[in-house]
């Protein structure tokens, strides 16, 4: 191991986490800790994530989980090269926490501060598990975030396709919350399906054809309600026929666009030895949408990588890899570095939707 240790915190929705991250002599990056603390239980009540509730248990939290993570890693504060916290995007309220948490750590050490981008700790996360070479193509499919980017270089990011509505997660939990199924949505949405039948229920498959790589999921949430209307009162078999049919149309849907955004990769990158589409975010985990993008790519004959479920979903790891990236490559910022709730990881991109005081949303 090197003398680069990197502190990583992670509080950008209902997840409070922190992880060491350094570089083995050989150059391999090693997790050395990765602590997450899940707030799924203080939400199940509200079929979703309540933002006043994730930053009180944040705040309650956090202390415990750095702690947790310098002991599991075997360091202590003296022995940290930087701290890196996720500043954006999120709820404001976990991030603040994050953030502040972060900057006293680093201002009580003399240590370097770093503001991550939570979309590229999910867009290194295949340079952590795999080594991964640059350029690479990358999907993020979350409960928040539904875009496929192409990944240059640290900091350099094109982004190909978001969505233009809901999240490709967010169909998954607003499906779920519908059929009344248990938070968290898109795990029990992907249970019931198992036991539905997939052409029950004739759903659209929104862009599915288009040229355009943008995704769209709120015409298909749509559709679910006015089928689940029309089949009231659902039995259980109906809300696994449901539940299997959004999943197929889902993945038919997402199939579609990276078919075409990899025909799109291939072109632009004609001489690439191992092009590879990357995948990150708490929907990859989800095995039909996994077929989906296994059978695209090796029809474009494109590797698929994908990192463990652990690190897809939210995490500290990916976050305290990124620091060490962005601290080796020389960027740091300052202990005024502000929190960002919409802070898009291409913002050359023209915004799509939700553009304000508080910036682009998508």
């Amino acid at each position: 191991m090197t003398g680069t240790l990197i502190l990583g915190i992670e509080t950008s929705c209902d997840e409070t986490a922190a992880s060491i991250v350094g570089r083995e002599a050989s150059g391999a990056p090693a997790i050395l800790s990765n602590v997450v603390l899940s707030q799924v239980e203080e939400h199940a009540a509200f079929g979703g994530v309540v933002p006043e509730i994730a930053a009180r248990a944040h705040v309650e939290a956090l202390d415990g989980i750095v702690r947790a993570a310098m002991a599991d890693a075997g360091v202590d504060f003296g022995d940290l090269s930087a701290v890196a916290a996720t500043a954006g995007p999120g709820l404001v309220g976990g991030l603040i926490v994050g953030a502040m948490t972060g900057k006293a750590i680093a201002a009580a050490r003399s240590l370097p501060f770093i503001a991550v981008n939570h979309l590229e700790g999910h867009a290194l996360t295949p340079r952590l598990t795999d080594r991964l070479a640059y350029p690479y193509l990358l999907l993020l499919v979350s409960g928040g975030h539904s875009q496929i980017l192409l990944v240059r270089a640290l900091g350099d990011y094109e982004r190909w396709g978001t969505t233009i509505d809901d999240a490709l997660g967010e169909a998954f939990d607003k499906t779920a919350k519908l059929l009344r199924l248990p938070h968290p949505g898109g795990p029990n949405v992907e249970r019931a399906a198992a036991g539905g039948d997939p052409k029950r229920f004739a759903l659209p498959r929104p862009l599915k054809g288009e040229a355009r790589l943008d995704f769209s999921f709120s015409g298909l949430k749509t559709a679910v309600r006015l089928a689940a209307e029309a089949a009231s009162p659902l039995s259980n078999q109906d809300i696994a026929d449901l539940c299997a049919s959004f999943q197929a149309a889902a993945a038919d849907s997402l199939g579609d666009r990276i078919g075409r955004a990899l025909t799109r990769f291939r072109e632009s990158f004609p001489g690439l030895a191992d092009p590879v589409l990357a995948v990150a975010g708490g929907v990859a985990a989800n095995r039909t949408i996994r077929a989906a993008l296994e059978a695209e790519t090796a029809k474009a004959g494109v590797r698929l990588i994908a990192p463990p479920p652990a690190l897809c979903t939210d995490n500290a790891a990916m976050i305290a890899y990124a620091g060490l990236e962005r601290f080796e490559a020389g960027f740091l910022d300052g202990l005024d570095a502000p929190v960002r709730s919409r802070w898009p990881l291409d913002e050359k991109s023209q915004p799509l939707v939700g553009f304000g005081r508080r910036g682009a949303k998508a």
